[in-house]
């Protein structure tokens, strides 16, 4: 602020020496004085956005962000940057109000506009008339990917204390295998890992390293080449270990520390002994490596065939997820019993399952000859009966008549729906699932 009040001083000083000269003289003072003048608005203005400054916990403000347009944010957090004692000196922990948490990220003053900041507003009415703007197509996109929908469980205090033990990713970073990772969420790694930028995971155990150097070292070492357990599928260059916790406690520790990294919704579970881990691999000459994993209850007894689900990020959008989901309905038919996942789903979640949901029971209404009872597809899928009925009303396939649901099924709505519901994935080979349920092992 000073420097920029000592240039404006001598900027006046030479226009009024520039006065006596003559007319012309003048005339450039007046155009001086009047620059003067907009720079001291200027200087004025600036004062003002910096006054600011370090910006409160809970400040809104518009950030640029990666696509070089500006966004509206939320301070969540702040750190000073150095040593320096300057209010301007901070960087800022934000959320971005349009987008799912996963994109919050650390920010420096600059790509704030200090222009916008806004004093603090009651949320609820802030959230409705935000959401008054919003186009139905927009605001179905948010809801697509809106964390919350992760947190029915919780009631609204554990709710805010699990975002404020969770609000600042812990680490920003992993190297896996040779896929380096920008991380979602926070992790509850041990105390000696936060804040630690990068962390270097082993493919193949899990282990995980602060440094390049220990990786490599570890590599040396390391004996897998793919996860321990027992391999139950390969289908060309696809494979599925299952890992019993029990047996390999420290990998289903690490594979949990991991999935937290990219799952919100998910709780970690230090006692891994109750879980089956089945991860999916694309294999090669090097190894098996992981592309993602579901885990399941040894025993349930609500039916669940499936406790968490991840796709790691670089293989998204390639049809694994759906393989997972039918993979664990496969493992479901070959156990004789009909299977769920495990409540509340995630967000992605519920859009996945739904989808798979969908496509399977609209394909067997397509080829069936006369009428089909919900015990029968449930019977036939595997799928949970209360899915089946949820799926199908969302459809709007099915009535209530004379104390009964009926299934609708017009071929041109049928072929409709499994239009929008979109590609399969990748088919499970069952004839190459070799396996033989829990309950039966030695």
């Amino acid at each position: 602020m000073g420097s920029m009040e000592a240039l404006t001083a001598p900027e006046n000083g030479s226009a009024a020496a520039g006065g006596a000269g003559g007319t012309a003289c003048n005339g450039a003072g007046a155009a001086t004085n009047g620059g003067g003048m907009e720079r001291r608005l200027r200087s004025s203005a600036a004062s003002a956005s910096w006054a600011h400054l370090p910006l409160e916990v809970g400040t809104r403000v518009m950030c640029r962000w990666r696509d070089q347009k500006l966004h509206p944010v939320k301070v969540i957090e702040r750190r000073k940057g150095s040593s320096s004692s300057s209010p301007a000196d901070y960087e800022y922990y934000v959320h971005y109000t349009e987008f799912n948490r996963r994109l919050d990220e650390w920010v420096k003053l600059e790509q704030l506009d200090l222009d916008t900041v806004e004093t603090v507003v009651d949320e609820k009415v802030e959230d409705k008339a935000t959401s008054l703007k919003m186009t139905r197509h927009q605001k179905r996109k948010i809801d697509e990917t809106h964390v919350e929908q992760g947190h029915e469980e919780l009631d609204a205090a554990s709710l805010r204390e699990h975002e404020e033990f969770t609000k600042v990713k812990n680490i920003a970073k992993i190297e896996l295998g040779r896929y380096e990772i920008d991380t979602w969420y926070f992790s509850p790694f041990p105390p000696e890992y936060n804040d630690c930028p990068k962390l270097f995971f082993c493919e193949f155990c899990l282990n995980f390293m602060k440094r390049k150097e220990q990786l490599q070292r570890h590599m040396k070492k390391c004996d897998l080449k793919h996860p321990p357990g027992d391999e139950i599928y390969r289908s060309g260059t696809l494979s599925m270990f299952e890992v019993d916790g029990k047996k390999n406690k420290v990998y289903g520790q690490n594979l949990c520390y991991l999935a937290k990294l990219f799952l919100d919704h998910k709780t970690l579970y230090y006692d891994v002994d109750l879980f089956l881990f089945y991860v999916l691999c694309e294999c090669d000459d090097r190894g098996c490596h992981m592309v993602g994993y579901f885990s399941k209850e040894k025993h349930s007894e609500e039916s669940y065939n499936l406790a968490c689900i991840l796709t790691l990020p670089p293989y998204q959008r390639k049809g694994y997820g759906k393989f997972l989901i039918a993979f664990s309905y496969e493992l479901s038919k070959k156990e004789g019993k009909v299977g769920t996942p495990e409540r509340p789903l995630s967000d992605l979640g519920l859009l996945s399952y739904r989808g798979y949901w969908t496509r399977v029971l609209l394909e067997i209404l397509k080829k069936h000859k006369g009428n089909i009872s919900i015990k029968e597809l449930s019977d036939m899928t595997a799928i949970k009966a209360d899915d089946i009925l949820s799926t199908l009303q969302s459809l709007d396939l099915i009535q209530y008549r004379k104390g009964q649901h009926v299934i609708c099924a017009d071929p041109k709505v049928l072929d409709r729906h499994l239009k929008a519901a979109g590609r399969g994935g990748l088919d499970v080979d069952v004839s190459k699932l070799i396996w033989t349920p829990y309950k039966e092992q030695g």
